[in-house]
C-alpha cells in the first residue's frame, strides 16, 4: 500500500525533530524559544519540497542543511538581534551532567558570531567534515578551517582552556 506524501512526511519529522531541535538550541544558544520557531521553519521548508527530498539518498542531512541556513538567513534580519529583558532559563527534565557546565557552553556559544556558531555546531557537534560544512554554509573549505580555529580559541579563552569537560554535555 503506497503512503501519502504527508504521511511520509510526518513520519521523516517525527524521527528528526528531536534530533533538529537539539542542533537548533546549541545555534541559538539556547534560546529554546528561538530553537522551536529554528525547527517549525525548517520542518516547513521541507514539507514544501518534500516530493524532491524524498527522493534523495539522506533527506536527515538535507534537513540539517536546511536548518543551518534558515539560521543564518535569521541571523542576517536586523530583527534578529532582539532579545527579550527577563530571560528565564528553560531547563529540560531530561539534563544530563552539570547544568553549570552546560550553561557556561552555552554562554560562550552565544558570544560567538552566528558563523562561527554555525560551524562549532556542525563540525563538533554534528560531526561533519571540513567540506560538508563548507557546502552547508556556502563557504570554502579555507573558511570553515579559519572559522574553526577562531571559534575554538575563542571559547577555550571563555572557558578557561578546558573545553574537553564539555564534551560529555
Amino acid at each position: 500500500m503506497k503512503r501519502s506524501r504527508a504521511e511520509e512526511f510526518l513520519e521523516f519529522a517525527s524521527g528528526r525533530t528531536g534530533h533538529l531541535y537539539r542542533s537548533a538550541c546549541l545555534l541559538t544558544s539556547g534560546d529554546t524559544h528561538s530553537a522551536e520557531d529554528l525547527v517549525q521553519e525548517t520542518l516547513g521548508r521541507m514539507y514544501a519540497v518534500w516530493g524532491r527530498v524524498a527522493r534523495l539518498d539522506n533527506p536527515a542531512a538535507y534537513a540539517q542543511t536546511v536548518l543551518v541556513r534558515t539560521f543564518l538567513s535569521q541571523r542576517r534580519r536586523r530583527s534578529a538581534t532582539e532579545r527579550p529583558l527577563g530571560d528565564v532559563p528553560d531547563i529540560a527534565a531530561d539534563v544530563r551532567g552539570d547544568p553549570a557546565l552546560r550553561v557556561a557552553l552555552l554562554d560562550a556559544l552565544a558570544e560567538l558570531p552566528p558563523k562561527d556558531r554555525a560551524v562549532v555546531v556542525l563540525r563538533y557537534w554534528e560531526d561533519r567534515s571540513i567540506e560538508e560544512t563548507a557546502e552547508v554554509m556556502r563557504v570554502s573549505s579555507a573558511a570553515v578551517r579559519t572559522r574553526s580555529v577562531r571559534a575554538l580559541a575563542r571559547l577555550r579563552e571563555r572557558l578557561g582552556g578546558s573545553v574537553v569537560a564539555f564534551v560529555g554535555c
